[in-house]
């Protein structure tokens, strides 16, 4: 039965699309994904990386990107192609600029500049709340741990160098947690409208779920759709304003099927010359911008 509800029928295709990319055939897949291709050149194809699809393979994966660049390559040059490498990965509900590699050394070579920094990412997120200050930088440590709860779970979180304490007040620096790893994600709100805003990021490191946990913990701002990072303590749907779900037309009880609203809008590579590949956001996405009326040019 289809929903009457617009909110719930958008967020059901798309759950629909998800399960649709582990039962297609990984030819369908690849030609899907080729027909996103944003850029090719003789060292890269780019590709737009769909929701809902993860990059590598894991329990009950039975398609991911990962398997289908030997087909993908074929598909984009001839029937003797080597298979495309992966250069970056993205989370699985992440959408956006994604690239690869037509061969091992230009894949070893983009590695590198990411390892080493040089490849500027920005991203656009819709977060729940108005980051403040407008605009800024989170420099606080991140670290994996597990969450003791009815449901024992793991999660990244905050590891940060110093607290207030109880006693006086004061500043104290605190151990270094010997396995979190520095992360520093700049930020700026482009848009604000319904209790949400629209956020430009830049992560200067590359920690996993950095964005998130930066923005749900350390700004207090989750990514609309969050529900692994709007909680700390438990995994439940995330808690939406009235004027947000009065906006999405959605109620609450629903608001689990709200998808991450995380997506990769611009990468530029230093290669011989520096390439800008952008990616608007896809259609859900936009459409969750104009419900909410977060209007870019008027903010």
């Amino acid at each position: 039965q289809i929903p009457k509800d617009p909110a719930q029928r958008q967020m059901r295709k798309l759950a629909m699309l998800s399960k649709k990319f582990q039962q297609v055939h990984p030819n369908v897949l690849a030609k899907i994904l080729k027909e996103g291709t944003l850029y090719q050149n003789e060292e890269i194809v780019v590709i737009n990386k769909p929701y809902g699809l993860p990059v590598h393979g894991g329990p009950g994966v039975k398609n991911c990107i990962t398997d289908v660049l030997p087909i993908l390559a074929k598909m984009l040059e001839n029937m003797k192609a080597e298979p495309l490498h992966l250069c970056h990965r993205l989370d699985k509900e992440t959408t956006g600029v994604m690239v690869l590699a037509r061969n091992k050394e230009a894949a070893e070579r983009i590695r590198l500049l990411f390892k080493t920094r040089q490849v500027e990412k920005i991203y656009w997120a819709i977060s729940l709340g108005d980051p403040d200050p407008a605009e800024g930088i989170v420099e606080i440590p991140i670290v994996e741990k597990e969450v003791q709860s009815h449901q024992s779970h793991y999660k990244m979180t905050l590891a940060p160098n110093y607290r207030l304490s109880p006693e006086e007040g004061k500043v104290v620096k605190i151990r270094k947690n010997r396995n979190a790893e520095s992360a520093v994600t700049r930020y700026r709100r482009l848009a604000r409208s319904s209790a949400c805003s629209l956020l430009e990021l830049q992560p200067i490191t590359g920690v996993k779920h950095q964005i998130r946990v930066h923005l749900a913990y350390g700004l207090g701002c989750p990514i609309l759709g969050d529900h692994k990072y709007s909680h700390w303590s438990k995994l439940a749907p995330q808690k939406l304003p009235e004027i947000t779900l009065k906006r999405l037309k959605l109620k609450q009880s629903k608001a689990r099927h709200l998808p991450l609203h995380l997506h990769a809008h611009r990468l530029s590579l230093p290669l011989d010359k520096r390439i800008d590949l952008v990616c608007k956001p896809p259609p859900f996405f936009q459409k969750t911008l104009e419900k909410l009326e977060l209007d870019i040019t008027n903010d």
